[in-house]
């Protein structure tokens, strides 16, 4: 069944982008947490600080919707594949009742 092979891949294609991001916003966070600890005031360090929890929020919040858009799509074209499958042994199924009724027609 290779339009499962297309759904599997969608899936993981969009696992390995969620890591990557998931990486890249722990870096930014690590980042702007160096900073905060470098601040000379207090101020200025628990603005960082802020900033840096925010940045893992949002970076958060965009990894789960791209996985979740991911999971959508791949769900979507699976159902797409099947209803499609489904209509081509519909179809199939049609032709062949519809010659026995010609044959039967015939012999009349």
């Amino acid at each position: 069944m290779a339009e499962a092979d297309l759904d599997a891949v969608i899936r993981q294609t969009a696992k390995i982008q969620h890591r990557s991001l998931m990486a890249a916003v722990k870096k930014r966070r690590d980042q702007i947490m160096a900073r905060a600890a470098k601040a000379k005031d207090r101020h200025g360090r628990n603005q960082l600080r802020a900033v840096a929890k925010s940045t893992l929020e949002l970076g958060t919040a965009a990894a789960r919707r791209l996985q979740n858009s991911a999971e959508i799509a791949a769900d979507s074209y699976l159902r797409a594949i099947r209803h499609a499958a489904e209509e081509a042994a519909k179809a199939a199924a049609k032709p062949a009742k519809k010659a026995k009724a010609g044959k039967k027609a015939a012999k009349e």
